[in-house]
């Protein structure tokens, strides 16, 4: 059943889905598909747009899904009856996630050909992003991540074993990365099948997340951005442990006010819906919500960011949940200590715990 949010939302497609291997057309010349992922977050929404460049007639991929056989079957599926004979002529990327890029190298190479390469399409942050995270354990599980969380609080020993042994995460759903590319930058202007798509950056979630809007279509296909059901992960990782990145997908997110309240919204996650301005303001009062009950829990007695999951997540986390969720309480406490709202303090454990301020 929808929550109140969610309602006050438009889903102009009802609760239509796509069936595995199968498309549905949301704009002239704009495919929906959908991917199963095997995580509680359970399927990634991808995009196919109808494309000409250099005179050949083909498509253009927006987002990959993860690197694993169901979904490199999807694939095959879905170019022998939805591509009508047609080749992939480029696939852009949003961000480095792995239900994002996972299979960008094999899709790059799939459908590149002499004379022509099928190039990935991806902000210069996030692809070395991607090709460093592929290659190392960093911020994504390992010694370096299990250190960093206990600093946070995060010190049973069962759960601090199953994140070292997580080191290979990342590379296990994104094995490769196309060692070439081209360069997304904010504000640019995409061509896609005769139409103009612009870029528009996103931080926060990801390095350097890119959203794409069309004004021809009135459409957004907003990556991570902003999801209809959910909150956007926001996360610190070990790779850069004191960032502020809570501030900076708000100030993101805020941004988009300037397109049109009509648009309608193709999320990563969940169905398309229009209501861009209504999302906006119910994701900042969710932080605003969140930053209330920090700062209460807080004000009783200093906390890390370990205490503070029961508050922020009020459900049973597995061990994926709990590195996303423990990512985000860091978050948390981070964006209210650079308000001056809370102060950091190491115990004798070695453990960091916010008070507030006043």
């Amino acid at each position: 059943m929808a929550n109140a949010d969610e309602a006050a939302l438009h889903y102009p497609r009802g609760d239509e889905l796509p069936a595995a291997g199968t498309a549905i057309e949301v704009a002239p010349g704009l495919r929906w598909l959908r991917m199963k992922l095997p995580f509680a977050l359970d399927h990634i929404n991808l995009w196919l747009l109808r494309d000409r460049d250099e005179g050949i007639d083909g498509w253009t991929i927006v987002d990959c899904g993860i690197a694993d056989d169901p979904t490199r079957a999807n694939w095959e599926h879905l170019f022998e009856h939805e591509l009508q004979g047609l080749p992939v002529l480029r696939v852009v990327v949003t961000h480095m996630h792995p239900d994002h890029i996972g299979l960008a190298h094999w899709l790059t190479e799939r459908w590149s050909r002499p004379g022509r390469d099928c190039r990935l399409w991806i902000s210069a942050t996030d692809w070395n992003a991607a090709r460093l995270a592929s290659r190392s354990t960093l911020g994504f599980g390992g010694e370096a991540a299990a250190r960093f969380f206990a600093r946070h609080g995060l010190n049973d020993p069962l759960q601090a074993e199953r994140v070292r042994a997580r080191g290979s995460y990342y590379g296990s759903l994104v094995p490769q990365v196309p060692a070439s590319f081209r360069r997304l930058m904010d504000g640019m202007t995409l061509t896609i099948g005769g139409r103009s798509w612009r870029c528009l950056v996103g931080y926060g979630h990801a390095p350097e997340h890119m959203a794409l809007h069309c004004a021809e279509l009135g459409v957004l296909i907003s990556g991570d951005m902003v999801l209809p059901r959910i909150s956007t992960n926001v996360s610190v990782i070990d790779i850069e442990p004191e960032a502020d990145p809570l501030p900076l997908y708000l100030a993101s997110i805020a941004a988009l006010r300037a397109l049109p309240a009509t648009t309608l919204v193709l999320p990563s996650h969940g169905k398309p819906f229009t209501g861009l301005h209504t999302r906006i303001a119910q994701l900042h009062a969710h932080h605003e919500a969140r930053y209330a009950e920090v700062l209460e829990a807080c004000a009783e007695a200093p906390r890390s960011a370990a205490d503070l999951l029961p508050l922020l997540f009020r459900r049973q986390l597995d061990l994926h949940q709990t590195t996303f969720a423990m990512g985000e309480a860091i978050a948390h406490v981070h964006a209210l200590a650079g308000m001056g709202r809370l102060r950091s303090e190491a115990g004798a454990d070695g453990v960091l715990r916010f008070r507030a301020t006043n």
